[in-house]
């Protein structure tokens, strides 16, 4: 197998924050598809990166996992949507973890990123790949069964697009999908200044983010959703790690939990 190649540099990023966190602390997350995968990641990959960067990324996939399966196990058979899937490797994750045929994982990326994911990861039996634009809306015509309890997920994506589509978005997959749940991870516009720091350090200097998140209920209002939960990042994380993080880690963590810097917003769209 060769290297990866034609997806962005920035794709890269939290497959390498899942692999360096699997190897440093597989006590608190291991992800076995991306350890599989590091030999044929390309040159510079890891470039910029450091320790709170890898427990930042991480820390998504460890609550976005977390609702996931609370979601199946609340519900049954369920669709499970990700939405700009990228890289991510949460179906095999979590199929590890219950086990197979308990969900169906759909994964939406643009065309080459899947032509890219399904020759490096293969295909997983409960799993459907999907190439296409995600703010299209061309990809519900794939979901086999709407009348199945649903969640979609969004990880990592939003923060790179404008406020005004986000909302239309999320307004437009309310139609398709009403009543169902829909989670995504958002950083404050204090929280954007670090972060695009952070971009800058990995030499993306085009793939600034843009859109925050100061007010959860506010932005569930305005989308015409409910707000079930807000979670903050790192509050089991911080627990869990204690000093096993270097002093940076620890610090930075705390930071972002006390000013609310990096949440996920759990929304239960309109029906």
């Amino acid at each position: 197998m060769e290297k990866f190649e034609g997806v962005a540099n920035t794709t890269f990023v939290p497959l390498v924050a899942r692999i360096e966190i699997s190897k440093e602390f597989p006590d608190l997350f291991y992800d076995k598809k991306a350890l599989e995968l590091e030999p044929y990641l390309p040159d510079g990959a890891k470039k910029g990166s450091f320790e709170y960067t890898h427990i930042a990324s991480v820390a998504r996939y460890y609550n976005m996992d977390k609702i996931v399966l609370e979601f199946i196990k609340a519900h049954g058979k369920s669709n499970v949507i990700y939405l700009g899937a990228g890289l991510e490797s949460a179906c095999f994750r979590i199929v590890d973890q219950i086990g197979p045929h308990k969900a169906r994982f759909y994964e939406i990326d643009l065309p080459e990123v899947i032509d890219t994911r399904r020759k490096m990861f293969g295909e997983n039996e409960d799993e459907k790949l999907i190439g296409g634009d995600l703010f299209a809306l061309s990809w519900e015509k794939e979901i086999e069964d709407k009348t199945l309890p649903t969640i979609l997920v969004v990880s990592g994506v939003f923060q790179y697009f404008l406020e005004e589509d986000i909302v239309r978005f999320i307004q437009e997959v309310s139609e398709i999908f009403p009543g169902q749940e829909f989670v995504f991870d958002a950083t404050s516009t204090k929280g954007l200044r670090f972060t695009n720091w952070f971009i800058k350090r990995t030499g993306n200097k085009s793939a600034l983010m843009t859109f925050g998140v100061d007010d959860a209920k506010g932005f569930g209002k305005r989308v015409g959703a409910k707000l079930i939960e807000e979670i903050l990042f790192y509050t089991e994380l911080r627990e869990k790690l204690r000093k096993r993080a270097n002093w940076l880690s620890r610090y930075s963590m705390k930071n972002s939990d006390k000013g609310k810097k990096a949440i996920i917003l759990r929304l239960r769209l309109k029906a």
